[in-house]
């Protein structure tokens, strides 16, 4: 199925605006809250809870109570359509996939949410694009670097990219200038913020990160 630039979904005005996605990863759900509130002291309000934490999905509807439109709340390592049904129905405001599956971007575009899935050779990312995406997530970024997405942008000038995988809080400005529309970053952004770290130093990190992709992305 094609998607006409009409009805793709559109990222929201927080990731525009912020350009950064925090991938959270816990060995349970409900440690999740404090490491959101920190990072979005930090800044950084877009907040992907990944389907390898057991309990994610259940603990969106527990966090959107929590923190309501101050941070928004999206499911990752989405895989089929039974995961991207429940977590559409848990409020999920956003869909990630580490692969491209059109079935789930068809399911996102109905429902209205947007979805980034994954690919990294240039016919998975077109593929996932012409389905609908409202940006693809090259994964894992750090094979390629930068300099891939300046290659891309050459045959696949309107794609809309979003790096992801071993992206680090230094190489964020340099993927916002390859023309990224934004950054997502796991393990360098959240240290040891789930295995007792100061989350302080979480929310330091999120606003370094946060200044180094507003430099880059003011020079644009």
């Amino acid at each position: 199925m094609l998607v006409s630039a009409l009805s793709r979904i559109p990222a929201s005005d927080a990731l525009t605006t912020t350009r950064v996605v925090a991938v959270l990863r816990a060995r349970r759900a409900s440690d999740y809250a404090p490491v959101v509130d920190a990072l979005r002291r930090g800044g950084v309000v877009s907040i992907e809870l990944t389907l390898t934490t057991p309990g994610a999905i259940e603990e969106v509807v527990a966090l959107r109570a929590r923190f309501g439109d101050a941070v928004e709340l999206g499911v990752g390592t989405v895989t089929n359509t039974t995961e991207a049904e429940e977590a559409a129905d848990a409020g999920a405001e956003f869909l990630v996939t580490p692969v491209t599956v059109e079935q789930v971007i068809r399911l996102a575009v109905d429902r209205g949410l947007p979805v980034f899935p994954g690919g990294l050779t240039p016919g998975e990312l077109f593929a996932g694009w012409q389905a609908g995406a409202t940006a693809v997530k090259v994964f894992p970024a750090s094979v390629v670097g930068p300099g891939y997405l300046a290659m891309l942008r050459g045959p696949f000038p309107d794609m809309k990219v979003v790096p992801s995988g071993g992206v680090g809080i230094d190489d964020a400005a340099a993927w916002i200038r390859a023309g990224a529309v934004a950054v997502s970053l796991g393990g360098p952004l959240l240290g040891d913020a789930f295995s007792g770290g100061d989350l302080s130093d979480l929310t330091r990190r999120a606003q370094q990160v946060r200044r180094l992709v507003d430099e880059e992305g003011d020079r644009r």
